[in-house]
């Protein structure tokens, strides 16, 4: 190796963007996001000092669940190329500091949002750490293709934690707002896996195409979003939904299921002779859809508060 390269990836010349990458800030974006509309749309009134120190403390602790996962996974991350370039096995931050991140985080976020908020929130974003940093990251990730199917439910959380800070505990509005993100969870990462296969396979974690194969992977991405379609309709007949989110979330499923469905005929031959198009516009729109969804509960919940509601349907 040479004196340049040394240089360059010396965990020394870390720069403050390097800890911020640590965080994971595109997973603390959509955490952030979807524990804010949990906060709004719950029922009772959050002071915003008090919303904005809740959330914050909700992105802390996504942050500090990424820095864990980063230093356990620094081994597997330099074999993927779509990993490789991360801080820690690049060699910009050592695993020791971005643990002593990832650590300090965690039980700076936890403490705080039991001050700012209340032990039932504060419980819930610890549990929902440990649940990302063991049970999959440690865990799951490399024990089982149904890593994400179980794992997914860290991500689920934040919406309850949102909704936990502004009325201290757990309804059927927040578990379906869970259940969105944890059936869509699996479909989205699949088609992921499907145009990154080799990487996986390279690093030995046994996702569904790796394991099981991609013909499988394809049906498996099928029936679940066949799966996710109602569960994602239902929260329009709940408190929190309304005319606005049905029609919303009607044409989002009906295109969710379609893109499974074209994913679900194609055989690697076709994917590969096209660069995997479908497979990856299917994951771009995953991303939209799970962001327009929350984003439809929050203008639902927007247009209630100002007394601009569509109108009242019968709650289940």
């Amino acid at each position: 190796m040479t004196d340049a390269a040394v240089t360059q990836t010396s965990p020394g010349e870390a720069q403050f963007g390097d800890y911020v990458a640590l965080l994971k800030p595109r997973v603390m974006r959509l955490v952030t996001f979807t524990a804010a509309v949990g906060l709004i749309a719950a029922p009772g009134f959050v002071h915003p000092v008090i919303a904005v120190a809740a959330i914050l403390c909700i992105a802390v602790g996504a942050g500090a669940s990424g820095a864990l996962n980063m230093w356990w996974d620094a081994d597997i991350d330099r074999l993927m190329a779509r990993t490789a370039g991360r801080p820690i096995p690049s060699g910009r931050v050592t695993g020791e500091d971005a643990l002593a991140v990832g650590l300090t985080l965690s039980a700076l976020s936890v403490m705080f949002l039991f001050l700012f908020g209340n032990a039932a929130a504060a419980g819930l974003l610890a549990f929902t750490i440990f649940f990302y940093a063991v049970v999959y990251t440690m865990w799951l990730k490399r024990a089982t293709p149904q890593n994400i199917v179980i794992g997914g439910a860290a991500g689920a959380f934040p919406p309850m934690i949102g909704w936990a800070v502004a009325t201290g505990g757990v309804s059927l509005e927040s578990l379906l707002m869970f259940a969105l993100i944890f059936l869509w969870t699996p479909p989205h990462f699949w088609a992921l896996a499907l145009f990154r296969n080799d990487d996986y396979a390279a690093a030995g974690v046994p996702m569904l195409p790796v394991v099981a194969g991609t013909r499988a992977t394809r049906r498996q991405i099928l029936v679940y979003a066949l799966i996710l379609a109602p569960a994602a309709i239902l929260p329009a007949f709940t408190g929190i939904g309304g005319p606005l989110y049905l029609a919303v979330a009607l044409m989002l499923n009906a295109k969710f299921v379609a893109g499974a469905w074209a994913i679900r005929n194609r055989d690697d031959a076709a994917a590969e002779a096209d660069g995997y198009r479908v497979e990856k516009r299917f994951f771009g729109f995953s991303i939209a859809y799970l962001f327009l969804h929350f984003a439809v509960i929050l203008l639902e919940a927007t247009l209630r508060a100002l007394g601009l509601g569509l109108g009242a349907w019968p709650m289940i």
